[in-house]
């Protein structure tokens, strides 16, 4: 492999879900098999096993992501994330259409993970695309909690009235750190920045049932021993639109998600950065040019990986458009 590193495009893995829907297919245009009738997920970058992504452009095609690091190391990811991470790429990116709510569930952080998975935790984030204006988002608890009122309301009925409930717009952040209980609503569009991890605790699944007439399981003694029975103060929020300039929107010691909304040419310098970048398109159609006279583009609902040994890029929308940009400081 002579040739130097680009930006890397990856094969979506489709999910079908309980509580998927069309929406990835009909308002992002993503090819969705006929044989998935709900998609819930797509899984833009993962990391996880038996799900690691597969590089779809370029040289490189066909090659997934661990054998890349395994190559590059650094020169893909960043040495200081190599030196942590090795060959386990970090986080995980996806896009999620709530047709139906999710179940009420809650995330380990890394410690108790590592105990009773050997995982890491899972600490999150969501940028909502499209919300219906009858649509919640669960997040946390409306009061602090004692664990036996918890106990209580989860099994008499009334677990609702002790979650706090917000009512999500296009544009708005929720951070969902681990230990705190969330459920997306119906008919949400939305991005997911997480941890790579997979360990979800279900609590509460509306009593549901599967294809099998069954309910699904329930996780609750593993939940209580993680999960923050405090109030949720700041559950999410919106930044005004700044143009051809980064807005922060979340920086945590797993991920930064920045914000860029494009209406002309901007430059982005990752001279002092030691990280992959990611970029998301949200809104519109931008090329990327690298190495001076290579380009590679992004349409709505795309995502790609900006190698770390690209030091610069330039973005170049062709109408208004908005990328999330996405690194680990």
């Amino acid at each position: 492999m002579n040739e130097g590193l680009y930006p890397l495009k990856f094969t979506p893995q489709f999910k079908e879900r309980i509580w998927g829907g069309e929406s990835l297919k009909n308002v992002l245009k993503k090819r969705v098999p006929n044989t998935i009738k709900k998609c819930g997920e797509s899984w833009e970058i993962s990391a996880v096993q038996e799900n690691v992504s597969v590089v779809s452009n370029g040289y490189l095609a066909g090659n997934n992501l661990e054998e890349l690091i395994e190559v590059y190391m650094g020169d893909l990811v960043g040495d200081s994330v190599y030196e942590k991470f090795g060959v386990e790429f970090p986080l995980l990116i996806k896009l999620i259409d709530a047709q139906d709510v999710l179940s009420i569930q809650v995330h380990p952080d890394d410690e108790a993970a590592l105990k009773v998975h050997n995982a890491y935790g899972k600490t999150e984030m969501w940028y909502i695309l499209n919300a219906n204006p009858e649509s919640e988002i669960i997040t946390g608890f409306n009061k602090d909690v004692r664990r036996e009122e918890y106990l209580t309301c989860l099994s008499n009925g009334t677990f609702k009235s002790i979650l706090n409930i917000e009512k999500p717009m296009t544009g708005d952040v929720f951070f969902i750190p681990a230990g705190r209980v969330h459920a997306i609503g119906k008919e949400i569009l939305l991005v997911e920045v997480q941890q790579t991890s997979d360990v979800t605790y279900r609590i509460y699944d509306w009593d549901r049932v599967d294809s099998n007439n069954k309910p699904r399981e329930l996780h609750n003694d593993l939940a209580l021993d993680v999960i923050d029975f405090s109030a949720v103060k700041d559950a999410k929020w919106s930044k005004p639109e700044v143009l051809n300039k980064p807005v922060e929107l979340v920086s945590c010691n797993y991920f930064t998600v920045e914000r860029i909304t494009l209406t002309g040419l901007v430059k982005r310098d990752y001279s002092l950065l030691d990280s992959f970048v990611i970029y998301i398109c949200v809104e519109g159609d931008v090329s990327i040019e690298y190495g001076g006279s290579k380009t590679e583009h992004l349409l709505t609902g795309e995502t790609i990986l900006i190698p770390a040994e690209l030091k610069s890029v330039v973005l170049k929308p062709s109408v208004k458009s908005t990328l999330l940009e996405i690194y680990l400081k």
